[in-house]
């Protein structure tokens, strides 16, 4: 690995953390020594790059440290393209079209070498083989409505066709192969729920908010680690 190209993936290993990590841990990823950790270290502080040492702890990155768009790797590259061609297919509409939209954006500006892995990649998303079900609210809104903290008041029909009228706040949109889920806490159960969203059949963005949508994710992340299922 070049020195620059390290120098660069010693931010991103630090970017990435959201604890401080040692020379030691960068080293292992990276398969060089630590003696190199450090005096990449030295070096990015002596180019103000905002590092903070923590004593017995290792290193952090400043959460305001930003760096100049599109300095990605070939990987990195494949790796948007990648995303971004999976939601294009499975997406809702709207998401959909930005994901195309970032893909022609990141082929105008990425520099002239690195354009062939936008492209003509060497991996791809699968197409979806079956058109999935209609959803039943719109999921633009809906995601309108998790990044507000508003609530939804929904219409739902269950796997055994009954009904229930439920108002939930959603907290995460959940895009799988065949199917989407919106995951929320409601009112009715006064617990963690997930909706498919082809089952809804009738739903009303409401004005109320329910708090802050970064509190409620928390809460439905430690729901979902106590009970032991995994998280995207």
């Amino acid at each position: 690995m070049r020195r620059a190209d390290r120098l660069f993936q010693i931010i991103q290993i630090m970017r990435r953390e959201s604890r401080p990590i040692t020379a030691s841990q960068i080293a292992e990823e990276l398969e060089t020594s630590r003696r190199s950790v450090y005096r990449d270290i030295a070096d990015l502080i002596g180019q103000r790059v905002p590092i903070r040492g923590e004593a017995g702890l290792g290193y952090v990155l400043d959460r305001d440290y930003d760096m100049p768009p599109l300095m990605l790797t070939p990987d990195e590259l494949e790796a948007a393209v990648l995303g971004a061609q999976w939601v294009a297919d499975k997406g809702d509409a709207v998401l959909a079209g930005a994901a195309r939209d970032l893909i022609a954006k990141i082929a105008t500006v990425v520099p002239e070498r690195l354009r062939p892995f936008v492209s003509d990649p060497s991996v791809g998303a699968p197409l979806a083989r079956a058109e999935a079900p209609a959803d039943g609210l719109d999921i633009a809104r809906a995601r309108a409505a998790i990044r507000k903290g508003h609530k939804i008041r929904i219409r739902y029909r269950d796997e055994l066709d009954r009904t229930s009228e439920r108002v939930i706040w959603p907290t995460m949109i959940g895009y799988a192969e065949t199917v989407r889920l919106i995951a929320a806490w409601c009112e009715l159960r006064q617990d963690f729920r997930h909706f498919r969203t082809d089952r809804i059949f009738a739903a009303e963005f409401l004005d109320e908010r329910f708090g802050r949508p970064g509190e409620l994710r928390s809460r439905w992340k430690r729901y979902m680690e106590a009970q032991g299922l995994r998280l995207p």
